[in-house]
């Protein structure tokens, strides 16, 4: 098949489901424990209805912005996900080359199964995804290797002091296959996971993530860095302020695909009061995106960009490159059909206006 054959989010789904082995499928796919909050995530953005004006000249539409330094063609952007070597054998060198052909910014996940250096290789605009280790100087030297491969900030995940309970994994008993490592770690006993019964994920993490992780431990990160650093994971505006004390230069709002704490809110429904309540502070949402219109809702209730995760997965493992190049232009031939017919040229234009009441 074609990528003109598939014509949505969930046809690569569908087709990428037909094609991973069950647990790998799993692994992408599912949540935590009853899989509430994966669900209420996409659910959030049915809910919501859009209020159009007409009789307005949108010929020319402008998607275009500017985050933390780098100017973008289009506010869609690549979320960090782990071991997309279990995808497509060309794993995150695909992925970070359709974010550079499609005018986005990919953000690389600690777990990579290709190292940051590969990966900043092949980029446009790169971003580093952290996960703290108990092994501080192994966390020390991530970041400097991030630096050094061209990465213009760091989104440290702060979701994880345990790793939530998913049961699909348990089942499957998942583990990376032999031949796949976690490539930035390699030479180290933490490349891979090599104990536990049910998922040795959840072993990994919990003899490796530091579930310590504090306020201080953003205070050190932003003090080793000269790179911006993003909060990743907070879904109240509390948090949200107390991140700026400490130095963070954005917030990504994120309840971790829905993997992690079952029943937490959707991000949708955290977004409104976290951005309110860092006006000039960029603020980025994650979580549930299918659609150009969702795209439009989460910025007019106030992101500056939205990361996707899943649907650039299923066009990985459907199609490489070429998969994640078709779902992200889908994805923005959809935003800019969207505010064509809401009668909004600009992204500045999109705010609760568009947004029925």
């Amino acid at each position: 098949m074609q990528s003109g054959d598939y014509r949505n989010v969930d046809d690569y789904e569908a087709a990428a489901r037909s094609r991973l082995p069950k647990p790998v499928y799993d692994y992408f796919a599912g949540g935590a424990e009853d899989e509430v909050t994966l669900a209420a995530n996409r659910d959030a953005y049915r809910s919501i209805m859009l209020r159009p004006r007409v009789l307005i000249d949108v010929s020319i539409v402008d998607t275009s912005l500017s985050l933390l330094g780098e100017t973008l063609a289009h506010p869609i952007l690549l979320a960090p996900a782990a071991f997309q070597r279990l995808a497509h054998l060309d794993g995150e060198i695909a992925s970070a080359r359709a974010a550079r052909a499609t005018e986005t910014l990919f953000v690389a996940s600690t777990l990579s199964t290709v190292t940051i250096e590969e990966i900043g290789a092949e980029a446009g605009p790169l971003w580093f995804q952290l996960y703290v280790f108990k092994d501080r100087e192994l966390t020390r030297g991530l970041v400097e290797r991030a630096e050094a491969a061209g990465a213009s900030a760091l989104c440290l995940t702060v979701t994880v002091p345990v790793q939530g309970l998913r049961e699909r994994d348990a089942r499957n008993r998942f583990r990376l296959p032999d031949g796949l490592e976690m490539a930035n770690l390699h030479g180290r006993t933490q490349a891979r996971m090599t104990i536990g019964e049910g998922s040795r994920l959840a072993f990994y993490i919990g003899n490796e993530f530091d579930p310590t992780l504090s306020w201080s431990a953003v205070d050190w990160l932003c003090s080793i860095t000269r790179l911006p650093v993003l909060l990743k994971g907070v879904l109240s505006g509390e948090d949200a302020r107390i991140a700026l004390e400490h130095g963070v230069k954005g917030i990504i709002v994120s309840n971790h695909g829905g993997r992690q704490l079952d029943t937490a809110m959707p991000t949708l429904h955290a977004l409104p009061e976290v951005a309110a309540s860092v006006p000039g502070t960029p603020v980025l949402v994650d979580g549930g995106i299918r659609r150009g219109a969702d795209v439009v809702k989460a910025i007019a209730l106030g992101a500056r960009a939205v990361l996707i995760g899943r649907p650039y997965l299923w066009g990985l493992a459907v199609q490489g490159q070429a998969g994640v190049e078709d779902v992200i232009s889908q994805l923005r031939v959809g935003l800019v059909r969207t505010m064509q017919l809401l009668g909004r040229r600009t992204l500045a234009e999109l705010d609760t206006s568009v947004l029925a009441s």
